[in-house]
């Protein structure tokens, strides 16, 4: 199914990122946690990418089987930042082969090495390259506060509108903690005519050691002091922070959801508790969705 019809149909949706192994014999503890979140019927999952594509041939394959077994939609991670054109094409037939119809297109981040791609240089190149490869629902990012390497936001705004102007069915934010600044964004982005469906982003913090790092991935600048307030209080006891975190992302899916933001994407960590958890919050706000059997059909399975 195309997240663009279940993004269209008037209905809050919740879905759930989970990222594959780094390593080889990670893989089998990844499916596990990958497997458990499907469970939980969200009304998609994406599947990151590895990081410099290293172990991008998981991507395709754990979004397969979650399809398959489980029958839950799945939107496939695909970088260009490092890849050569052949290289991506490549990925795109073998997430076509696999069934999977949405495809998440992203830059990526830059190697450690510093090797840039001859053929890509921003995700708005890699989606023609995508839409004419199939009819795929094609996703995007975007930074409520601005991607970190834009001079400023009215340019970084250029460059989402000009993903959307390439084919891009849906936008997805990285996370933020202040639903006001996702407020403003979406003001500002309706003002410059871009009106795909926008799903928020949203990171429970469970531990205090994910916030420098988290913050630094996402480039939040502004972090509520209510927030911080919370870390403060608990972050010495992981099983008080861990609770007051799952509840933090609560309340902000909850006030998203009252003002209109329909749409959710919870970055979980590949832990299946925490989804569960905030699933189980969310069982009346959000609920679970009646998924056809058209979401589990699985074509060139290998």
């Amino acid at each position: 199914m195309k997240i663009r019809d279940l993004l269209a149909d008037g209905r809050p949706t919740l879905s759930f990122e989970v990222f594959p192994p780094k390593t080889d014999d990670k893989y089998a503890s990844v499916e596990a946690a990958a497997f458990e979140i499907a469970k939980l019927k969200p009304d998609f999952m994406s599947v990151t990418y590895g990081a410099g594509g290293g172990t991008s041939a998981y991507t395709t394959t754990i979004a397969r089987d979650i399809q398959k077994k489980f029958g839950v939609t799945t939107l496939a991670h695909i970088t260009c930042v490092s890849s050569s054109r052949e290289t991506v094409l490549a990925q795109v037939q073998r997430v076509k082969e696999a069934g999977i119809e949405n495809i998440m297109a992203l830059r990526g981040d830059v190697p450690k090495d510093g090797t840039l791609s001859e053929d890509y240089k921003y995700a708005s190149q890699l989606i023609p390259d995508i839409r004419a490869q199939g009819d795929f629902c094609i996703g995007g990012a975007c930074y409520v506060e601005g991607h970190v390497e834009s001079a400023n936001w009215r340019e970084d705004l250029l460059h989402v509108k000009e993903k959307v102007d390439a084919g891009c069915d849906f936008l997805t934010t990285q996370m933020f903690f202040d639903n006001n600044l996702m407020y403003n964004y979406l003001y500002r982005l309706r003002e410059l005519g871009v009106t795909v469906p926008v799903v928020a982003g949203i990171m429970p913090i469970t531990n205090a050691k994910q916030i420098d790092r988290s913050i630094a991935l996402s480039g939040t600048r502004q972090v509520p002091r209510k927030f911080l307030a919370i870390v403060d209080r608990y972050g010495s006891n992981p099983a008080a922070m861990k609770q007051a975190g799952i509840a933090y992302a609560t309340n902000q899916i909850i006030d998203l959801v009252a003002n209109g933001v329909n749409h959710i994407h919870v970055y979980t960590m590949n832990k299946p508790d925490v989804a569960a958890k905030i699933r189980e919050n969310l069982s009346e706000i959000i609920p679970v969705r009646e998924q056809g059997a058209e979401n589990g059909k699985i074509s060139g399975d290998r």
